[in-house]
C-alpha cells in the first residue's frame, strides 16, 4: 500500500481549513510555552543573584566572627572592637 493517498477533491479544502486551524493552535501553545520559559528563565536569574547575595552576607558575617582563641565579646556589626584593658575592668576601690 501507497504511503502517498490522495486527497479527494472535495474533502481538500475543509481539510486545509482544519489543518491551518490545528497549526494556529499549535503555534498559540508554542508562543505560550516559549513566554514561560522565557519567565522561568528571569525568575531563575533572579533567584541566582539573591542566592549569591545571600552568601555574600553570610561570608562577611563570618569573617567578622573571632577565631576561637579570641576572649572578646562577638562583633557581628564588624566595627572596629578595641581590646579592653586589663587595668580598666576593675572597679575603683574606696578607701
Amino acid at each position: 500500500m501507497s504511503e502517498l493517498t490522495s486527497i479527494p477533491p472535495s474533502d481538500n479544502s475543509s481539510d486545509l481549513d482544519s489543518l491551518h486551524a490545528s497549526i494556529a493552535r499549535l503555534a498559540e501553545k508554542i508562543a505560550s510555552i516559549t513566554e514561560a520559559v522565557q519567565n522561568l528563565n528571569q525568575n531563575r536569574a533572579q533567584l541566582e543573584n539573591k542566592i549569591e547575595d545571600a552568601q555574600k552576607r553570610v561570608q562577611h558575617i563570618l569573617s567578622c566572627l573571632p577565631e576561637q582563641s579570641d576572649g572578646r565579646q562577638l562583633n557581628l556589626l564588624c566595627e572596629v572592637a578595641t581590646p579592653n584593658n586589663p587595668e580598666d575592668d576593675n572597679e575603683p576601690t574606696t578607701h
